[in-house]
């Protein structure tokens, strides 16, 4: 069986879409939907609950964030094929089963993830290679931009990349990642140090760490909108995104390259994260700093100041953040 598990804020119509795919195209080997809505303010919940009653509905209080909602939903997933999808992606006709065929027939598969194309049929760049300094250091001197076929100046973005061939892929977008619950239980969830993004990215290095390989078939299509919880609140994401590097590298990196290095990529992120937010000045953990509830109330002030939920009480622990790629 193949559980499906999608992390919801505020994307209501995208969500349905999603849904409506689903059940349209189920996986052969029968599935289950579980859908974690992070306290969305859009009625998203209640769609569900009125739309989909089959569908196992986890409607958290508070904005739990994506990586903390993912891992509900997969605790809860009885499936041994395991499918982190967006509310804004929407499976085709035979994708399940194309997808679930192919992971299981390549060898020491942790995930597999489809071609990810826009509702015009064009296809996304849905694959990157994992940020290592030198490959990053080359892209964000655009030297990826210039030589794209280049293997060493592209190999953050993997902008040679076949979206025509099926094979091994680094990091590929978690919009549709199917694992196999074997691989889950050996590399374990998603890391809640990473609340909206390199979550996956966290995990995909795990895999490798682990002697596991993740893979990519275009032959399975998934049609996917692209950020639509994150485009609600662009300069908080990007800022998180960019605080969420930095933690990545004192996770994995740390004691990989020289302090030198380490001291160059802080540079060059925290620039990037000042000139496409116009927070000159700040520190990245300025903002919303190591606690959710931080980072919850910034996302939903940028969202709008109507949706701020009340200060948790003295000692009742943190209210949650809000996920990613469709965990708003």
């Amino acid at each position: 069986m193949l559980s499906a598990c999608i992390v919801n804020w505020n994307t209501r119509d995208e969500l349905r879409a999603c849904l409506r795919a689903l059940a349209a195209h189920p996986f052969s080997g029968g599935q289950e939907v579980i859908v974690v809505d992070n306290a969305s303010a859009d009625g998203s919940a209640q769609m569900v609950r009125d739309e989909f009653p089959d569908i196992r509905l986890i409607a958290n209080a508070v904005n739990e964030n994506y990586a903390r909602g993912t891992n509900l939903a997969l605790a809860a997933a009885t499936g041994d094929l395991l499918l982190l999808l967006n509310p804004d992606a929407a499976v085709t006709a035979g994708a399940l089963d194309t997808l679930a065929a192919f992971l299981r027939s390549q060898p020491k598969a942790a995930a597999a993830a489809p071609k990810l194309v826009h509702a015009d049929g064009r296809t996304q760049a849905s694959v990157r290679g994992f940020p290592d300094p030198g490959a990053l250091f080359w892209d964000i001197c655009g030297l990826a931009r210039v030589f794209p076929n280049s293997r060493v100046f592209g190999a953050y973005r993997q902008t040679f990349f076949d979206y025509d061939k099926a094979g091994p892929a680094p990091q590929p977008m978690a919009s549709c990642f199917l694992m196999t619950r074997q691989a889950y239980m050996a590399v374990g969830p998603m890391d809640e140090r990473f609340p909206l993004f390199f979550n996956d990215v966290d995990w995909c290095l795990r895999a490798r760490d682990a002697g596991l390989n993740i893979y990519y078939t275009p032959n399975a299509v998934v049609i996917h909108g692209g950020g639509a919880s994150t485009n609600k609140v662009r300069k908080t994401a990007v800022w998180e995104s960019h605080r969420a590097l930095l933690r990545l590298y004192e996770k994995h990196y740390r004691t990989k390259i020289s302090p030198p290095a380490g001291t160059l990529v802080r540079l060059m992120v925290t620039l990037g994260a000042w000139a496409r937010t116009g927070r000159w000045g700040e520190r990245l953990a300025d903002r919303s700093g190591d606690r959710p509830a931080d980072l919850h109330r910034e996302l939903e002030h940028e969202n709008g100041p109507a949706r701020l939920p009340p200060e948790p009480a003295p000692g009742s622990g943190d209210a949650a953040a809000r996920g990613n790629r469709g965990g708003g």
